[in-house]
């Protein structure tokens, strides 16, 4: 099935900021474009605003202007509803509530040709139960674009229990015609996006809530030390805690109140106070003018130990032991082997997070995980009230001697870059077990919907095989609820090493 052909008309039903986007999108792919709003005048003014767009794209010479006049010009805003009937796609772009978009497709299915594809994009209600409404519903698909759409490349393509195959083949189709990157995703809650993040806002919470960290801090380990571009407190500061908080309510309720879902008291506290982040001019930050942007802690600078004597190889940090070479300190390679733990001068011990708590053994400092350790510029380090303060300093020394800014935290199990990332993971791997998307698909939504790193499944396959896996058994072992129970699809995974080794 190819995608819609350029000279046919796109109707985008819906004006705010999301349906302009997207008709500027189809206009941009050639196509003739309709524009429709229930309230009276509001297609002509957004057809306005989206003719100021394409002057300022001019102005910057993203677009000459013949270009931008032939845009303008098949660029028509419709009064009726009735308009729409010699449109091949209309997308949908109005209030998220169930019965306003059942009755917008009934209306608009007795208008619209046979083969006029009809699309919502909706983030979060069901594409099956908008289309339960319809006498057709194969031709109903979810075209889920993220915001700004000129902008951002990603568009999921999401197919209800009644869409047919070709009507989700053709609207991949086009919107790769338009330029876009779409992937293909079951209508299941939150679809792969807003299913799989959940865990990136939810842990930085928690860390916080479990007063770990402070909001500066985990920002700053986890764009520093874990590569993520945006980070949680500053992210949702910038969507607005009413609707990353809604939407994180949404998905809850829609998988059951899955306590791996559970929205965030303290954001909860946050909207309910009207500290919705940047257009409230407040959230987890002060965005007034003159506000100080809070610091992350950084500790201060200690003393390099000489040596330290690796036992085991680190696993996932084992990058660690040529960035400490390489900095002039002694590894001695000596005893037995303790895991991911190095032996410090004092006799204490440094460890990568696996879950536990420092405050459960007598002398160990537990570090963070790292996307690159050579790259990172933050190490996070966890102790307990009781960890000796030298263990402290040697291992605080050592990250320093390599390069690295050093965070402490609380003593939190699973740190903030680690379970954060197992968590990921973990949604990633139950989310391709019952069939959301594949594993491309799911690697490719997460990096440009979200801009993280690494998509979650190319992660895991970078670490030790079970790593994600056994970091969330510990932390099920001190969170018991089911939070952190890993998925059956991640003990599969964890066990196909050993099987692999066992045929061999």
């Amino acid at each position: 099935m190819t995608a819609i052909d350029q000279s046919r008309t796109v109707a985008v039903v819906g004006t705010g900021t999301m349906g302009q986007g997207i008709a500027q999108v189809a206009l941009a792919a050639g196509h003739p474009v309709r524009l429709y709003d229930a309230v009276p005048g509001r297609a002509a003014e957004a057809a306005k605003t989206i003719g100021a767009r394409l002057d300022r794209l001019v102005e910057k010479g993203r677009m000459d202007a013949p270009e931008r006049d032939a845009a303008r010009a098949r660029l028509h805003p419709a009064a009726d509803l009735a308009e729409l009937a010699d449109a091949a796609l209309v997308v949908e772009a109005v209030l998220e509530q169930l019965k306003i978009k059942q009755e917008l497709f009934t209306a608009l299915e007795e208008l619209v040709a046979d083969d006029c594809l009809l699309a919502t994009n909706t983030s979060s209600l069901s594409v099956t139960a908008i289309a339960g409404a319809l006498k057709h519903p194969g031709r109903f698909v979810g075209l889920h674009f993220f915001n700004p759409a000129p902008l951002l490349p990603l568009v999921e393509v999401v197919s209800g229990f009644a869409t047919d195959e070709a009507s989700a083949t053709r609207a991949w189709a086009t919107a790769a015609a338009w330029g876009k990157t779409p992937v293909r995703c079951a209508d299941l809650p939150g679809f792969i996006v807003n299913r799989i993040a959940r865990p990136f806002y939810a842990e930085a919470f928690a860390v916080y809530e479990e007063r770990g960290a402070d909001p500066a801090t985990i920002d700053a380990v986890l764009r520093e030390s874990g590569g993520f571009q945006m980070d949680p407190f500053e992210l949702t500061d910038l969507i607005g805690q009413d609707v990353n908080e809604a939407v994180t309510r949404s998905v809850w309720e829609s998988f059951f109140q899955n306590e791996k879902f559970t929205p965030s008291l303290p954001q909860r506290r946050l909207v309910e106070a009207g500290l919705l982040g940047r257009k409230s001019g407040r959230g987890w930050y002060d965005y007034a003018e003159g506000a100080v942007r809070p610091e992350p802690h950084t500790a201060e600078p200690a003393d390099a130990p000489e040596y330290v004597i690796a036992a085991g190889d680190l696993g996932a940090a084992a990058e660690l032991l040529d960035l400490i070479r390489e900095s002039g300190i002694t590894v001695r390679q000596e005893g037995e082997d303790i895991g991911n733990r190095l032996v410090l001068p004092s006799g204490g011990q440094l460890g990568l997070a696996d879950g536990q708590m420092s405050g459960e053994f007598r002398d160990v400092v537990f570090f963070d995980l790292a996307l690159d350790y050579r790259a990172a510029t933050r190490i996070a380090l966890s102790a307990s009230p009781d960890t000796p303060e030298r263990t402290v300093l040697e291992a605080t020394g050592l990250f320093q001697a390599l390069g690295k800014e050093v965070s402490v935290i609380g003593d939190v199990p699973g740190m903030i870059v680690a379970r954060t990332v197992a968590m990921l993971v973990d949604a990633a791997a139950d989310a391709v077990a019952k069939g959301v998307a594949t594993e491309d698909d799911i690697d490719t939504a997460m990096r440009l919907g979200v801009n993280y790193p690494l998509g979650p499944l190319e992660w895991s396959r970078r670490l030790p095989q079970g790593w994600a896996y056994e970091l969330l058994q510990e932390l099920d072992l001190r969170y018991p609820g089911g939070r952190y129970a890993p998925s059956v699809a991640l003990f599969q995974h964890s066990l196909a090493g050993d099987a692999k080794g066992a045929a061999e």
